[in-house]
């Protein structure tokens, strides 16, 4: 087996290269959580040989990895505090035309991205767009694709920004033992930022003119009707299941009020009973509801008393949330797939791309983007949590106050980026401080602190190191250098727009950390070969594996703007193409003129 060579690679290279294209498959076309695909594709390699236990465990132990683990307590600090709210509320203003409009927006987020979470920060920023969009008078689709793209450019421009620039950064210290400086990619990063925000003002017209699909939910007199059981109905004493009452003909049972208006019962279980004087609040289609009046010897009721303006003050709580990319609850119906009955919620209505779907709301073939409201007699604040796997909700119920604290937590965040910067210590120690000064000024507590802390994306970035380890032990990444080296030639600046376009391109379908790994090898062995400086290659591979555009699964961010805007999947392609080829273009010109070439001693 050790002498079986095929094209070139051996068992173990293509075990790594069946391996790696399993697991993309798996990410693409399946709704596997991205983590646990992952840790499989590692434990295989582990299990076949490829990799030994110090090299399979490697991942664990990267600084970088510790980098990212710490900094997600840096930034709990900052929105437990409110700063990043106080930020978004002084920030935009009021533009008197789109253009202005964009810049308002993409700078800000994109300088907070450049230090932060970036989807954290569109997380933030996303329902504050919509009311803004609509106080402009802007569709809310013109501006939440620039935001998304603002927060991608922005991550570029540190290498705290975003987890590639961390991945790339720690791979080459281990390979040279030169650290890079936190500001490495500060001067290209702005610049292809820059270029990013014009093309996107002389692009506008790309840009879809959406319907946000909120606008489907403004007044819930369109989709629920309420039926009175009056004190004479001869079904009164049966239970709602024996009447059949839960899901009928063109809607379904959200809520029952009791006659005396002190108990609200949703979700409505199959044997509560039915009383005189009760009011039903169905949702869905109401011409068929309405039938209930013959079947059922009820009548409409004159004062409805369920109205969706009304909900903060009622004993009933209506939040809307979005149907990510991933979430097991696609291609489902609420009616048959237990998130109702196992959250103790009830689903109101469902509108897809900024219309209401007509049709009884749980019997909806849920897709991505869909937008929920859903209804529960119990506040929603510790409930989301154990929702956000399925999908995602844009409000906080926890509004910070502002106080010595928000200033506290921003001076600890300046501090740590000037020290890192300015090379008094290295970036984990610098972030390790930063989290301690966090801790001991109670700009978080320390369960705050351990909730912050993403696991899923922790154990991604360690097993994408680990697969980057594999392609350059197994041969894969020298084979493909040479394989690039003997298509493009020997002139530097070919090859290295040749590998970033297939990084650009990769980056659509998989996460950036992945890319930015499974690339470092490729790119570093082509550079060595030509026989320069791999440094400014790296620095162009990091923004080319975060410049994602085309499609609205190539990064976080897009998936948070997806149901919110009521995009298309074709709306990404339109514009984001051209974006592709536009940063590509700046990045390679202005890697090139910040770093020269310098040929190996």
């Amino acid at each position: 087996m050790d002498s079986f060579v095929f094209l070139g690679f051996g068992i173990d290279a293509w075990i790594t290269i069946v391996t790696v294209f399993a697991m993309f498959s798996v990410l693409l076309f399946t709704r596997m959580r991205s983590d646990v695909v992952f840790l499989c594709a590692v434990g295989i390699l582990y299990v076949t040989g490829v990799l030994d236990a110090k090299e399979t465990l490697s991942g664990i132990s990267q600084t970088s990895v510790a980098v990212v683990g710490v900094l997600f307590v840096v930034i709990a600090g900052l929105m437990h505090t409110g700063v990043l709210q106080w930020i978004v509320k002084h920030l935009l203003g009021t533009p008197k035309n789109y253009w202005k409009s964009v810049l308002r927006l993409m700078l800000p987020v994109a300088a907070l991205s450049s230090f932060l979470s970036n989807t954290t920060v569109v997380a933030l920023f996303v329902n504050i767009v919509k009311m803004w969009s609509k106080k402009l008078g802007i569709s809310p689709s013109k501006l939440l694709i620039p935001l998304s793209y603002a927060s991608g450019m922005g991550g570029v421009c540190t290498l705290i920004g975003t987890p590639p620039n961390l991945i790339i950064s720690g791979l080459y210290e281990e390979q040279t033992g030169e650290a890079m400086n936190i500001m490495a990619t500060t001067i290209p990063g702005l610049f292809c930022l820059a270029v990013g925000v014009l093309s996107i003002i002389a692009l506008r017209k790309l840009l879809p003119n959406r319907k946000a699909p909120e606008e489907a939910f403004e007044s819930t007199g369109d989709y629920t009707v309420e039926m009175l059981v009056p004190s004479d109905n001869k079904h009164i004493g049966m239970t709602i299941g024996e009447l059949g009452l839960n899901s009928v003909q063109g809607g379904s049972l959200i809520e029952i009020r009791h006659f005396d208006d002190e108990k609200i019962v949703s979700p409505v279980p199959e044997d509560e009973p039915l009383m005189g004087g009760d009011r039903l609040i169905y949702a869905g289609q109401i011409g068929d509801l309405l039938e209930l009046e013959m079947s059922h010897g009820l009548v409409n009721a004159d004062h409805p008393v369920f109205h969706y303006e009304d909900a903060p003050k009622s004993s009933h709580h209506l939040r809307t949330a979005y149907i990510n990319f991933g979430s097991p609850l696609i291609d489902t119906t609420m009616g048959t797939n237990g998130f109702e009955k196992e959250h103790g919620v009830t689903l109101v209505a469902v509108s897809r791309r900024g219309q209401r779907l007509e049709e009884s709301p749980r019997e909806v073939v849920l897709k991505a983007g869909d937008t929920l409201l859903l209804e529960s007699v119990k506040e929603f604040k510790t409930d989301t949590r154990a929702m956000s796997r399925d999908l995602h909700f844009f409000e906080s119920e926890d509004i910070p106050n502002i106080s010595w604290r928000t200033f506290a937590s921003s001076a600890v965040m300046i501090a740590m980026v000037a020290l890192s910067a300015f090379n008094v210590l290295p970036l984990l120690e610098c972030a390790v401080l930063a989290v301690f000064a966090m801790l001991i000024l109670r700009c978080c507590t320390p369960e705050q602190a351990m909730r912050s802390v993403n696991w899923d994306i922790l154990m991604i970035f360690a097993c994408s190191a680990v697969l980057g380890i594999a392609i350059q032990k197994t041969g894969i990444a020298e084979r493909m250098a040479t394989g690039i080296l003997d298509i493009c030639g020997t002139n530097p600046i070919v090859v290295m727009t040749a590998i970033c376009l297939a990084g650009t391109f990769i980056t659509e379908f998989i996460s950036n950390t992945a890319a930015g790994a499974m690339f470092f090898p490729i790119m570093y062995e082509a550079a060595l070969k030509l026989g320069y400086e791999p440094y400014p290659f790296l620095i162009a591979l990091m923004i080319a594996v975060s410049s994602s555009f085309a499609t609205p699964i190539g990064s976080p961010t897009h998936m948070l703007v997806y149901g919110p805007g009521g995009y298309r999947f074709s709306d990404f392609l339109k514009i984001g193409l051209l974006m592709n080829l536009i940063i590509l273009a700046a990045n390679i010109l202005i890697v090139n003129i910040v770093y020269p070439l310098t040929p190996l001693p």
